[in-house]
């Protein structure tokens, strides 16, 4: 399956006041590395979009898992990977390690959308070249 990496260094405004990294940030990091895995894929997120037809990848359900903490200066590695392609959907892991040691698994299911004059957006299958390259084929 696609994967990429990301290497960040923990920045003061992501902490909390004890120095340590207040949880929604590393929502905002699992984020950016889907952004990113996209671009892995071949295509930047406008292009892919663009390419396919597509309206967006909407998240409709995210999870995390905290293992250890993360503070203030620290680098950490943020491995982005798609963990199944459905039809209309797929799903993410984010394994976030320090010093190779799991700090926080991330996860993630998003739904390719198309744009539907009626509803504004609604789901739509996979186009299968994006796909395929999802899969890491």
């Amino acid at each position: 399956m696609l994967s990429n990496i990301l290497k960040r260094r923990v920045e003061w405004g992501d902490c909390d006041p004890a120095g340590i990294v207040f949880n929604p940030q590393f929502f905002r990091w699992f984020d950016h590395g889907t952004t990113m895995l996209y671009e892995a894929a071949g295509w930047p997120k406008q292009e892919m979009l663009a390419r396919f037809g597509g309206a967006g990848c909407p998240l409709v359900d995210t999870r995390a898992l905290f293992k250890a903490p993360c503070r203030y200066g620290d680098d950490v590695e943020i491995t982005t990977e798609i963990a199944e392609v459905k039809d209309r959907s797929f799903d993410i892991r984010h394994s976030l390690t320090l010093n190779g040691r799991l700090c926080v698994e991330g996860f993630e299911t998003r739904v390719w959308t198309v744009k539907d004059l009626e509803r504004g957006l609604k789901s739509a299958p996979i186009p299968p070249e994006l796909a395929v390259r999802f899969r890491g084929e």
